[in-house]
């Protein structure tokens, strides 16, 4: 398993909020599970309890890119410390079934979690998953989306660091209401100007009598 997917479980939790829409989807134990993909074993460990503790982790972890899309590095880096520590994880060599044209192992690095619970094994592959994404590429790689009022969290992997938004759709949602606004504000300068004309107009008329 590429490390660079364990980042996406961060991601998955602090989106299961949409704060600007009052929407909350990490209800019940099924929500916990279903954020675990495709990772049954683990999911299995989930219990009822787990929903208030994957809802404390989501907050600590929305914090982390709140901070970075702020601009405060050092923030970020603190409070996703504050995770790795609390949530610690094993790095291994894995190769599990997967193999080459030749037979041979296709190892790669693994993240093995020793949890008490289904919240400490999730928190600790998200963190560490961040952790990785953060250090390889920078922290301003960590972005909330500026459609208002999604705020929801990504990575940017874009080459130019470039991406402004969690999805095409906010995306798309966003450059609509950026060329609507400029519309009205091409409608309105032309209104002023108009009656800017009109007004001068009448003022010449009214010297010339």
């Amino acid at each position: 398993m590429e490390l660079a997917y364990y980042s996406d479980y961060a991601v998955r939790l602090v989106n299961s909020e949409e704060p600007g829409r009052n929407k909350d989807t990490l209800t019940s134990v099924e929500a916990v599970r279903e954020l675990f993909g495709g990772s049954s074993q683990a999911a299995r460990r989930a219990t009822d309890s787990d929903v208030t503790r994957f809802r404390s982790v989501r907050a600590r972890l929305r914090s982390v890119f709140e901070a970075a899309d702020g601009g405060d590095e050092t923030l970020a880096v603190d409070l996703l410390n504050s995770l790795l520590m609390e949530f610690p994880v094993s790095p291994q060599i894995s190769g599990h079934d997967d193999r080459d044209d030749e037979g041979n192992p296709l190892w790669h690095m693994h993240l093995a979690d020793h949890p008490s619970n289904a919240t400490s094994g999730y928190a600790a592959i998200a963190a560490m998953g961040l952790a990785f994404h953060l250090t390889e590429h920078g922290v301003d790689r960590l972005g909330l989306c500026e459609a208002a009022p999604c705020r929801n969290a990504y990575l940017d992997t874009s080459t130019n660091r470039s991406r402004r938004y969690c999805s095409d759709r906010c995306a798309t949602r966003a450059n609509v209401a950026a060329y609507r606004a400029r519309k009205r504000l091409e409608t309105e300068r032309s209104g002023n100007t108009g009656r800017a004309a009109d007004t001068a107009q009448r003022s010449r008329l009214n010297g010339e009598r």
